[in-house]
């Protein structure tokens, strides 16, 4: 059986960051690396990695939107960095 590849977000944008993604789960995605960017602010990603317990490649990738952050990152990226990154529903 085939596998499935699943698309990067960034390929759901002209421009990532910068730019709003045409799919709305992508989107989220952006959403979620821009917000992280903010709270990583001037800090090496090597630090804010081994803050939160996340490989700073990983962080990296997230940044650059090559790969889709999961639960477990999200949720030690928030409880480490004190902040809120994953974006609020709106509809």
């Amino acid at each position: 059986m085939a596998s499935r590849v699943r698309p990067e977000p960034q390929d759901h944008c002209l421009s990532w960051p910068d730019e709003i993604c045409d799919d709305p789960v992508a989107e989220r995605a952006r959403l979620f690396a821009v917000n992280l960017r903010a709270a990583v602010g001037s800090r090496p990603l090597r630090e804010v990695g081994a803050l939160a317990g996340v490989d700073h490649t990983a962080l990296s990738r997230i940044l650059d939107g090559h790969v889709w952050p999961d639960g477990y990152t999200i949720a030690r990226l928030e409880v480490r960095l004190g902040s809120s990154l994953w974006p609020p529903f709106e509809e």
